[in-house]
């Protein structure tokens, strides 16, 4: 499906930086992760006060608390010429801003400092004291050149400090005053439809002459033009009776608690917020509506989130409802303040995580929720074996995110722990055994929620194609491998150089192992364990994702996963997306993800939900929900795979920028980073690829063009220069180490 398209080039300012030769003093300023630590918010909703003036008032307001001795600062390095980095910084710190006005700083003045740091320094000056209020300001100096001081940022610690502790916002309301759509259905029967599932509350403002009785739905899934009472599963509908007073008033629904998903392991909503529900409908009836005029509000409830932070464009009408449907999935299921697993249990899961943390980098430039989620899971795991080690990898991606390596550091034994290395077999297989289940062995992984870890593969059960289980389990060892690789890369990063060498042996022995006894030669692909012949879509696409497959066995792998079609959950499309576009089967990931079928996100949007499913449809899980993020693949897929964005060294300091678009004519995308917005735009023709990039200052790409390996020969111009320093890798051209600034590409074949 097609839909009208503006060309991109033609819109894209390639040489403004002709115009501008100066930098400018840096913006986005962070604290430990947060920018808006000067924000105030009232019972959940923003205020206009700044974070000084919070003990002037009677109402209880929430902030964003810094709690860490030594807290690292972060900003934005602006200057629109190419080619620019950061090469020294100066930060000044004070307890007033009238001393940072008169240059004077009284808690630490760090002088010039040389280097490209400008995402993650340490604080180095005197003690922080708990609950006060402290002024900091930043300038750089961009090739060597002063730029001017940044505004002051403020920020106010939290009661009680310790070396190091996450920092976060408060969870945030927002008023949505006028539906998208409201009928009267009948002169007592109101129906009003808000456009978007959200979490959230209802008031109603009504006039009645006298005491009265309305009654207020509240739904997620429709029927024959009515909010459906029955929809099934864990699909919500709520009814409630409200009592009217004579009068005109406003009327709060309050939602009752439901013993699922308030329960023991549950995440609960903060007092300041309330209880919520998510709908999308609202039906008020009653003879009250009878010639009375009626207000309805919803409140939503969400993490902050910047709407407009990352925008998606596309030639393919499919493919852009889908971006559209999985980005506002990242949104809608922030409500908790932790990433759970949509409404029914509302607990966190690392299964879920992952898929939320990757998918909040590529919607916003916000990094808290994903960091406070990952340290929250360390220390309450859930049982699936995999998802234990998977904590290893969302701890890995917060790293390469930030360039922030203190949550490595405190969390480094608990991580060791979480490769699981008492069940490791002498051979390096990693074998789950009940009996090595101890009460040290469980305690050492923080299992929450009781009994014992078990091997998970997919889920729900169905969808695994058929999966045979085994001691020896294929689709857990790839998980195991990758859980050794990062370990070594986060060993090093913290300075364990013996753990370094240990997981990198490890992972190579196993790597070697684990292709001698589970890639059947014969077939050139995977089996699902030792023991049996059977193979499956799984076996197959986690040893591709996680880079255990070789090269030479790319072409196998692929064939045998594409004639297994999408034979996963929405929770194993995250894997078998990223397998496909690592592998280079760009074509199959977006057939995949532009398809209609019923196992696809477009079905999705069909059955009428707004945010992304459990299940790929209510037959597949009869007890989905409509609100579950981990199946917003798209969300990170798109711009980490198909547009190419991904950080190649940690802070964003290196960046990939490495378009896969196969059929897809045209795209666009600007995606926020820690360090600036990367943009990036294609136009795909059977003669040209023309490449659009903007990198932020302080940071380089390595660029990649797409070209099939049969073509021998072509041209590449950069700004319409010939390019020199061009290296063919597979089926791309790549550039590297690309200085920042915007700059198009021009790739043409010769034959």
């Amino acid at each position: 499906m097609r839909r009208f398209f503006i060309p991109i080039i033609a819109c894209f300012a390639f040489f403004c930086n002709t115009f501008n030769t100066f930098g400018s003093a840096p913006t986005r300023l962070t604290t430990d992760l947060i920018e808006h630590t000067d924000r105030v918010w009232i019972y959940g909703t923003l205020s206009q006060l700044p974070i000084d003036y919070t003990g002037k008032i009677i109402e209880r307001a929430q902030h964003a608390s810094i709690a860490s001795m030594h807290p690292r600062f972060g900003w934005q390095v602006n200057d629109e010429r190419n080619d620019v980095m950061q090469t020294a910084w100066r930060i000044q710190l004070a307890t007033s801003r009238q001393a940072l006005e008169a240059d004077s700083a009284d808690m630490w003045d760090s002088g010039r400092q040389s280097g490209t740091n400008s995402t993650s320094v340490p604080y180095n000056g005197k003690e922080l004291k708990p609950a006060t209020l402290y002024y900091w300001r930043v300038m750089t100096w961009n090739n060597e050149e002063p730029q001017e001081w940044s505004a002051v940022r403020v920020f106010k610690t939290a009661d009680r400090l310790s070396e190091y502790q996450c920092a976060y916002y408060p969870t945030e309301k927002s008023d949505q005053n006028h539906p998208v759509n409201s009928n009267l259905l009948s002169e007592n029967l109101l129906f009003t439809d808000f456009g978007l599932d959200a979490f959230g509350q209802l008031r109603i403002t009504v006039s009645s002459e006298q005491e009265d009785t309305l009654t207020v739905r509240l739904g997620e899934c429709l029927k024959e033009g009515r909010i459906d009472p029955a929809p099934g599963g864990s699909r919500r509908f709520l009814s409630q009776q409200i009592p009217l007073l004579p009068g005109r008033h406003t009327y709060y629904i309050k939602i009752p608690a439901d013993q699922r998903n308030t329960g023991q392991y549950a995440v609960l909503m903060p007092d300041y917020i309330g209880e919520v529900y998510p709908f999308r409908y609202c039906e008020i009836e009653g003879t009250a509506l009878k010639d009375r005029s009626i207000a309805v509000s919803r409140q939503t409830v969400h993490y902050p989130f910047n709407d407009f932070a990352t925008t998606f464009t596309c030639s393919d009408t499919t493919l852009q409802q889908v971006w559209d449907l999985c980005k506002y999935s990242i949104k809608a299921t922030s409500f908790a303040g932790l990433y759970v697993d949509g409404d029914r249990e509302r607990i966190a899961y690392e299964g879920d995580a992952i898929i939320n943390q990757l998918a909040h980098y590529t919607t916003d430039r916000e990094f808290s929720l994903a960091r406070r989620s990952h340290e929250y899971l360390l220390t309450h795991a859930t049982w699936p074996t995999e998802w234990i080690l998977q904590s290893i990898v969302t701890a890995w991606h917060d790293y390469l995110y930030t360039g922030d390596e203190r949550s490595l550091s405190k969390y480094y034994e608990i991580l060791k722990n979480k490769t699981l290395p008492s069940m490791v077999e002498e051979d390096g297989f990693l074998k789950i055994s009940k009996e090595k289940q101890t009460p040290e062995f469980l305690a050492s992984i923080h299992l929450f929620y009781g009994g014992t870890i078990q091997d998970l593969v997919d889920w729900p059960g169905g969808e695994r194609d058929g999966y045979v289980m085994t001691d020896i389990n294929t689709a857990v060892n790839a998980y195991y491998y990758r859980a050794l690789s990062l370990m070594a890369k986060i060993a090093g990063v913290i300075g364990e150089t013996e753990d370094a060498a240990s997981y990198t042996t490890q992972a190579a022995t196993l790597a070697k192992t684990f292709n001698k006894e589970l890639f059947n030669k014969k077939t050139r692909t995977y089996r699902d364990g030792i023991g049996t012949d059977h193979q499956s879509l799984h076996a197959n696409m986690y040893p591709l994702a996680f880079g255990l497959t070789p090269e030479k066995g790319y072409e196998t792998v692929v064939d045998f996963i594409r004639s297994r079609g999408m034979a996963c959950s929405v929770y194993g499309a995250q894997f078998l997306l990223d397998a496909l576009y690592d592998a280079g089967a760009a074509d199959y990931a977006l057939e995949l993800l532009t398809s209609d079928t019923e196992r696809s996100w477009y079905n999705m949007i069909r059955v009428g939900s707004t945010i992304s499913l459990e299940a790929w449809d209510d037959k597949f899980k009869p007890n989905q929900d409509w609100n579950h993020a981990w199946g917003a693949a798209p969300a990170n897929i798109i711009p980490r795979k198909l547009m190419g964005v991904e950080p190649v060294e940690p802070g964003f300091a290196k960046i990939r920028i490495k378009p896969q678009p196969a059929s897809l004519h045209e795209a666009s995308l600007i995606m926020p980073t820690i360090r600036g917005n990367v943009e990036v735009s294609f136009v795909n023709t059977p003669d040209r690829f023309t490449l659009n990039t903007s990198v932020p200052a302080n940071a380089q790409a390595d660029i990649y063009l797409p070209l099939d390996a049969k073509i021998k020969r072509y041209e590449l111009t950069l700004n319409g220069t010939p390019v020199t320093n061009a290296i063919r890798e597979g089926n791309f051209i790549k550039v590297p180490d690309t200085g920042s600034g915007s700059k198009q590409f021009v790739l043409t074949p010769m034959e």
